[in-house]
């Protein structure tokens, strides 16, 4: 059973992702307002109080730091007891059912069936949080990033593709982080990759002109540059990020166990610099 919801949330987020897409299309327009910064979603079991208020606070928790851009809010000590009081937050909310389809057989299957819950907060009662928390609500145009990723596992590598059957996952993953972190990215197609001369050494040695021509055919307005490495010892992914924004080139380091972490850090930390509260620690 466990594995069965397990292919199923994969699959939810396929479809989250799916509507995402568009954004990794070459030739899409740069800057954007960002849709639903004020929504967040989460995976519970049931349709019940109990599990429902906590799911509130996690989205809570996720929502601040989509509208503010500051990554630093998910360690912040003091939304912990906002996320208590997370209901009062709350405009409405609606479940999917994850197991659409499947008939229930008991009492219990109906009270373990998980559901994904996406919960809409009142936008004014975020943004004066955000202000008694000492951060602003970053609701202008957001940069759309072009990402140029290289991915080593196993004793390969690849530069992560907007098109192919290489990175599906990682593909569905980066989009679910987007729409999380409310940060539009765009990757790279094989044919860009191919007429730029793209290749894992441009990545390595920061070939910046390389990078800048595919990605204004890309519709993007930044380039974020990594490096994501398995590491078995960990085990877990170390990645390295670049991003250069207003004449200064951001460095930072992860170290996380999945690639949905790896990439919700990432973009949350660009999200960060790009809010004006400074590089990722």
């Amino acid at each position: 059973m466990a594995g069965l919801i397990t292919q199923l949330i994969d699959r939810a987020r396929a479809i989250t992702a799916a509507g995402l897409l568009l954004a990794f299309l070459p030739g899409a327009a740069a800057a954007e307002t960002v849709s639903d910064l004020y929504q967040g979603s989460t995976l519970v079991t049931g349709q019940i109080e109990e599990t429902r208020v906590p799911g509130f606070g996690r989205c809570l928790r996720d929502v601040l730091v989509k509208v503010s851009g500051d990554l630093r809010l998910l360690h912040d000590p003091r939304l912990d007891a906002l996320e208590k009081e997370a209901a009062r937050f709350v405009r409405g909310f609606r479940y999917r059912d994850l197991l659409e389809g499947i008939p229930i057989h008991d009492e219990q299957g109906s009270r373990d069936r998980p559901y994904e819950l996406t919960v809409d907060f009142d936008a004014v009662q975020i943004d004066e949080t955000l202000r008694a928390l000492g951060r602003q609500p970053w609701t202008a145009e957001r940069p759309r990033l072009a990402l140029f990723l290289r991915i080593d596992k196993g004793g390969g590598s690849i530069l992560l593709a907007s098109d192919g059957e290489r990175g599906i996952d990682e593909r569905e993953a980066l989009a679910a982080a987007s729409n999380r972190r409310g940060v539009p990215v765009a990757l790279p197609s094989r044919a860009i990759v191919r007429d730029e001369g793209l290749t894992i050494e441009t990545l390595s040695s920061d070939d910046a002109p390389k990078l800048a021509a595919a990605s204004r055919r890309i519709g993007a307005d930044l380039v974020l540059a990594g490096r994501m490495r398995w590491d078995e010892a960990m085990p877990g992914w170390i990645a390295d990020w670049r991003l250069a924004s207003a004449g200064t080139t951001h460095q930072w380091r992860t170290r996380l166990p999945t690639f949905d972490e790896t990439f919700r850090s990432a973009l949350g930390g660009a999200a960060q610099i790009l809010a004006g509260y400074g590089p990722p620690q």
